[in-house]
């Protein structure tokens, strides 16, 4: 069995059914594990991962240790459904350190956000980036958010498996609930935020994401750092856990 044809089985038997990021999982695999696709698995040695990792690290530090994890548990996936025997190539690789990420947007940042976001002539981006904010959830779960777990009169929003795998209610405020509503009308999809590709929703907002920033004159904030934001920014107000 070649790679690529393990990574296949492992997108089906298990990413797809099991993790909300299973489309990350492809991404990786499309962007950085080319390489290695067609060979036999017997032919990917210790050796072979490491130099790997280390060619990505030197650029992309935490790309190459996500890169490892993902190599790390399709090999163990492979073992488990019996489809191969061998030793899991990456046991032994050290994963590069990283520093913790305490990126959020101050408050000067969050007014230039607002303003910014005002402008956004998309209005799917638009309501996408404000309901990551104002729900603090993850981006995949706001990108997967359907009509059938949003209860407008109650103010809800039920998801159905965090990354942890648990179900979550989240509560929505009152801006949330006015953009929903407002999207409601016009709805079309059982998707709140509708796209074109196979997967029927809104997909990797990197190139909305990177023009808000320049309109805003903000600089190294990423999406996950709207989720951080909120969690920030209730922390300083006193809220409590």
């Amino acid at each position: 069995m070649t790679f690529a044809e393990l990574f296949d089985q492992y997108m089906e038997r298990h990413a797809k059914q099991r993790k909300i990021t299973w489309q990350e999982d492809q991404n990786q695999f499309d962007r950085y594990l080319g390489g290695i696709a067609n060979k036999k698995l017997s032919a990917i040695t210790r050796k072979d991962v490491a130099a790997l990792h280390a060619r990505i690290g030197a650029t992309a530090p935490t790309a190459a240790n996500r890169v490892l994890s993902l190599l790390s548990s399709v090999f163990g996936r492979a073992m488990e459904f019996d489809l191969w025997a061998g030793a899991n190539p990456c046991t032994g690789v050290r994963k590069i350190p990283e520093e913790a990420r305490d990126r959020f947007l101050s408050g000067d940042e969050l007014r230039r956000f607002f303003e910014a976001l005002e402008q956004e002539p998309n209005d799917t981006a638009r309501d996408f980036f404000a309901t990551a904010l104002l729900t603090g959830a993850r981006r995949a779960n706001v990108l997967e958010m359907k009509w059938a777990d949003i209860d407008l009169d109650a103010a809800t929003w039920r998801i159905g498996r965090t990354k942890n795998g648990t179900p979550q209610t989240v509560a929505l405020v009152e801006p949330v609930v006015d953009l929903l509503r407002e999207r409601r009308r016009q709805a079309t999809s059982v998707f709140v935020f509708p796209g074109t590709g196979k997967t029927g929703h809104y997909m990797e907002p990197k190139r909305a994401w990177k023009t808000l920033l320049k309109r805003a004159g903000i600089e190294g904030a990423r999406v996950h750092d709207l989720r951080r934001t909120l969690g920030s920014w209730q922390a300083m107000t006193g809220a409590s856990l």
